[in-house]
């Protein structure tokens, strides 16, 4: 039986945290920087019931599985914000996932977003998807042409774009690492816009995912940074992204562009920009997350790589009462997720439903 501590995500000390990163390091897969001990850590700053289990056997410190805390319910870390989650652990190490969660106190934990390699949770998932990939592996300049092989009209269509943008507003430049809070204010701006054309809830609408994005902004070292990058005509801002960067991985999580320069679609500009960038640093892959029902993501794609979500749930009365309040739910929206006309219409729907919302704001 192995040892479980659960902690706060801000008690771990420097020699488990070396060991973190020294298990992201030998499990690439693991890389990626929701799985890091920044975010875990910057989680813990904004979110009170954000722990860390640090699990032991006869070896040491086999793996560590933070989550999020809400009574006898858990989920993963920053579920509502977070693309990759699970447990980090060391190669080869094996888990019994009842045990862990009755060491952790929980009945149920929820994940969303599970990265590959992580068997003992396959009983539990409940839909796999597919997460976009770009790989930078072998340099930009290797990635632009094998995405001109599987995409010529898209990745002509957007070079035509981007110089059309030059010449009709400027010189079309970009910044890999922005510091400047002024831009990631701006950037958050364009993106709660979006959410509300799209009928989407607005991530910054909640204070706590506002401090969390300004907190990781302001980190930047070798193993972790926030990565803020804007794409600029003739100096003024049209399109940018803030996401998270490891030693090798970059993620993908708030892109957006000022809609009055959409004609020119920035937005796909300022992505192949920051791939190039991003691979000058020696960013191996950027992960845009699930690609289902987003055209550009499938446009740019090098490979998929597989995510689940899924529930697992102890046989206690705390998990049955769960079960009682959230079954019907998923139910339904897995259903609209696995017909694509159900899901065109209730896209349909909530892009309706953005309107209207929109022009009762103005």
């Amino acid at each position: 039986m192995a040892k479980v501590t659960v902690v706060l995500p801000g008690d771990l000390g420097s020699s488990e945290t070396a060991k973190w990163r020294d298990m992201q390091r030998a499990l690439p897969h693991l890389a990626n920087p929701f799985l890091s001990p920044e975010f875990v850590t910057a989680m813990g700053q904004v979110r009170p019931g954000s722990r860390v289990a640090v699990i032991e056997d006869g070896d040491g410190i086999a793996g560590f599985f933070p989550f999020e805390r809400h009574g006898g319910a858990g989920e993963a870390i920053g579920a509502w914000v977070s693309l990759c989650q699970g447990i980090v652990h060391r190669p080869g190490a094996e888990f019994d996932v009842p045990e862990l969660l009755k060491a952790c106190g929980l009945h149920v934990w929820e994940f969303g977003c599970l990265v590959a390699g992580q068997p003992w949770f396959q009983p539990y998932v409940t839909l796999e998807q597919q997460a976009v990939i770009l790989d930078l592996a072998d340099g930009y300049p290797v990635y632009e042409a094998r995405l001109k092989e599987r995409s010529p009209k898209f990745l002509k269509t957007t070079r035509y774009k981007e110089r059309k943008l030059a010449r009709d507003a400027g010189e079309v430049t970009s910044v890999f690492a922005v510091t400047a809070d002024d831009q990631l204010r701006l950037l958050r701006e364009w993106k709660s816009a979006q959410y509300v054309r799209s009928g989407r809830p607005d991530r910054f609408g909640q204070e706590w995912v506002v401090e969390l994005v300004e907190r990781l902004h302001a980190i930047d070292t070798k193993e972790f940074g926030g990565v803020l990058s804007m794409l600029y005509a003739g100096g003024k801002p049209v399109a940018g992204h803030f996401g998270l960067r490891s030693e090798s991985v970059l993620i993908g999580w708030f892109p957006s562009y000022d809609p009055a320069w959409s004609k020119y679609s920035p937005g796909l500009i300022q992505h192949l920009r920051m791939a190039e960038a991003a691979a000058g640093m020696g960013i191996t892959s950027v992960d845009l997350s699930i690609g289902a029902g987003y055209e550009y993501k499938d446009a740019l794609r090098s490979r998929n790589v597989p995510v689940s979500e899924g529930i697992v749930r102890r046989r206690t009365a705390g998990a049955a009462a769960h079960w009682v309040r959230t079954a019907p739910v998923r139910r339904a929206r897995r259903v609209i997720l696995d017909v694509p006309f159900l899901y065109r219409m209730a896209d349909k729907a909530m892009r309706r439903y953005g309107r209207l919302r929109s022009g009762a704001g103005r």
